[in-house]
């Protein structure tokens, strides 16, 4: 027989010690479970409204509400960011950005994060829970995460931080069949001993206790099925529990420093002591090159047992529990109020309400009739023939006349209710008619529409503010587990939406060709300390038409270039367009200066025209000169009459000329002093 290990027998205490203190969590969590699932009544309810013949259907408000909230929190995938520490390099912040996209696609965060969100609004807490999967790209390991369901987790009841830091310990509890229990771990189906066929696993109790799903307890009138009424469908498997129990210790880590360069590496006492066993490195030891300083750091310890076996432990890479609370109505305890319980009473008074309206409305629809005691001797018949429209009833007048009594009216404030209770409701969700798509309730313009919109986010912004405090925390295990793993050669590839492609290289090692040392190693993750930031409001819905008018308008402003306003576009094919748009202003460009060439082209033949024709009329003014003094010289030959006689030829010529040109110049004075005065 197995000997009970002591860490067995401490982890089984606490177990059942946690689970004791947190059942009255688990019976309101379960009603919220079945509130949200439409199941809003009891045994006894349902039969009371029956007795009574009024309506069992619940007017559900909440789930509405409920999946109105997730669709907002969760619209878009969240960012996350990295901040070096002290001289960290900045290049490594974009690498480690990188990194945590590529570990939420790892993941399928989106769904994940759906998850947790619905668990926090529906029982009040919600756990992402971050692993290292070691089967995971062919056995190289990835860093991933996931949600647990939060019946499975035990927290320290004494925990009051709101993220459990200063919890003793976490809990976290897994029901297993046989053959599940062998794929995980398969050194369950080894034999005992040598001399023994008997398995591992048949030295441990079946799990026969109550599994960590509750009950129900409303009477399920909505036909869900829930982990309660499945959990027994096969009554002959075995079952095994096994536990995971997370508990901060105190670590030895080194501190190496170069005394050459400054430059400083943590080391586990494992990677020291790998590292002293080099001779080159104890020499520089002993020089005084290299110092070092041994410190303690806190680290969680995983222990994992199931039965009376401790199947492994292991110290986690991380001083934050892996597995991360995400808590709603914060109680000051391990035991958060939701929001669904926050509003069953309300939901309540308006299924109340609606019940009372339906059947005050049946009531009316069936006329009621009185008859004087004794005036009909088959009531049964009486009641078939009131039934039938056509029927003719004979009575005895003598006993006197029947009485057909009409219900009171509902008043409007109680026809008004259920809307003033839905509001209520949504009040408390802060979901709003217009978040929700009712044109009643938008405002005419789109910048009113825009303000109200932002303005009736606030309560989502607020509540996602808290959820992102737990996301950061989610992005901090990852970077540290991340970065203690990744310390091989790697590519992370990461495709947007948009079709874009990111992508870094870490730990590549260069060496030298010649001596084949090593010089560099670029993108070294394991170098540097860097906190883990996420975006805020970056997974809350946007008006992306209001954005790319906003950047349209930054744009048309000269405030931002065509690549920047590019991003708040619907087109996939940003790259092309781009690649596009380049070509074309590069031809408008070489058109531009063709044309500018063009332009130069021709003044260039206007001045040489203009240079031809002036070349032109010189040369005819010396054949006109030439002329003239042939003429002097045949006219000076003459006698001194016919010289006279020319020139007054010639004077008189010239005062026509001359009177010509005057009456010409009036007449188009004239003509412009006519168009102005028109």
């Amino acid at each position: 027989m197995i000997q009970e290990d002591l860490r067995v027998k401490e982890i089984n205490e606490l177990f059942d010690r946690w689970r004791d203190a947190r059942k009255d969590w688990d019976v309101a969590a379960r009603e919220d479970i079945d509130f949200y699932l439409g199941n809003h009544f009891s045994a006894e309810e349902l039969d009371e409204l029956d007795s009574r013949n009024q309506s069992s259907m619940p007017m559900d408000r909440l789930y509405a509400a409920i999946e109105q909230f997730k669709a907002i929190v969760t619209s878009k995938q969240p960012k996350f960011t990295a901040v070096g520490r002290e001289d960290s390099d900045s290049r490594l912040a974009n690498v480690w950005k990188t990194i945590l996209e590529y570990v939420w696609d790892k993941s399928d965060g989106n769904e994940v994060f759906k998850q947790v969100v619905h668990d926090y609004a529906v029982t009040g807490l919600g756990y992402f829970y971050a692993y290292l999967d070691r089967d995971a790209d062919f056995g190289r390991g990835e860093v991933k995460f996931t949600y647990v369901d939060p019946f499975r987790v035990y927290v320290d009841p004494n925990s009051r931080h709101k993220y459990f830091d200063d919890a003793s310990g976490i809990i976290v509890s897994t029901i297993l069949t046989r053959q599940q229990l062998i794929d995980l771990y398969p050194q369950m189906s080894q034999p005992i001993s040598e001399d023994s066929e008997k398995l591992l696993i048949d030295e441990i109790s079946t799990f026969n206790k109550e599994e960590d799903y509750p009950d129900a307890t409303n009477k399920t009138t909505m036909e869900s099925f829930t982990p309660d009424n499945t959990k027994d469908k096969d009554y002959h498997i075995e079952k095994y529990r096994l536990l995971e129990h997370y508990k901060k210790v105190r670590v030895p880590y080194y501190r190496v420093v170069d005394a050459r360069s400054g430059d400083e590496r943590i080391m586990t006492q494992e990677q020291f002591a790998a590292m002293a066993e080099d001779r080159d490195f104890a020499a520089a030891i002993e020089k005084g090159l290299i110092d070092f300083v041994e410190v303690t750091q806190t680290r969680i310890k995983l222990t994992c047992t199931v039965g009376q076996i401790v199947l492994y432990e292991m110290i986690c890479d991380t001083d934050i529990y892996p597995v991360i609370p995400v808590p709603n109505i914060w109680t000051n305890t391990p035991y958060p109020m939701s929001d669904v319980r926050k509003n069953k009473a309300f939901q309540r008074f308006l299924n109340k309400t609606v019940s009372l309206i339906t059947s005050h409305a049946q009531a009316s629809a069936g006329l009621k009739l009185l008859v004087p005691q004794g005036s009909v001797t088959d009531i049964e018949e009486l009641e078939r023939d009131w039934a039938n429209p056509n029927a003719t009833i004979e009575y005895d007048a003598s006993f006197g006349q029947p009485h057909f009594p009409t219900p009171q009216p509902l008043s409007g404030s109680i026809l008004s209710l259920p809307k003033m209770i839905e509001g209520y409701i949504d009040l408390n969700m802060g979901i709003y008619e217009m978040m929700q798509g009712s044109s009643d309730a938008a405002p005419r313009t789109y910048s009113a529409t825009m303000m109200m919109e932002n303005v009736g986010q606030r309560r989502s912004k607020s509540k996602l503010r808290d959820i992102e405090g737990s996301m950061k925390r989610l992005g901090q295990v990852v970077y540290n587990m991340a970065r203690q793993h990744y310390r091989f050669k790697k590519t992370f590839r990461i495709v947007q939406p948009n079709n874009d492609i990111n992508e870094f290289t870490v730990n590549s090692r260069l060496y030298d060709d010649k001596t084949n040392e090593l010089q560099s190693i670029e993108n070294d993750i394991t170098v540097g300390q860097f906190d883990i930031r996420i975006l805020g409001g970056s997974s809350l819905p946007s008006n992306k038409y209001g954005e790319f008018q906003l950047y349209m308008e930054a744009y048309q402003a000269g405030l931002i270039d065509k690549v920047e306003a590019l991003k708040k576009t619907e087109i996939f094919d940003k790259q092309g367009v781009l690649q596009r748009t380049d070509e074309v202003s590069k031809l408008q460009s070489m058109l531009g200066q063709a044309q500018e060439q063009l332009k130069k082209l021709g003044g260039d033949l206007q001045t040489a025209q203009r240079e031809t024709v002036s070349s032109r009329q010189r040369t005819e003014v010396e054949k006109f000169k030439s002329r003239l003094k042939e003429q002097e010289l045949e006219y000076g030959s003459k006698n001194k009459l016919a010289a006279n006689k020319l020139g007054n030829a010639v004077k008189l010529e010239s005062e026509k000329l001359r009177l010509r040109s005057e009456s010409q110049n009036r007449q188009q004075k004239s003509q412009e002093g006519n168009t102005t005065n028109e």
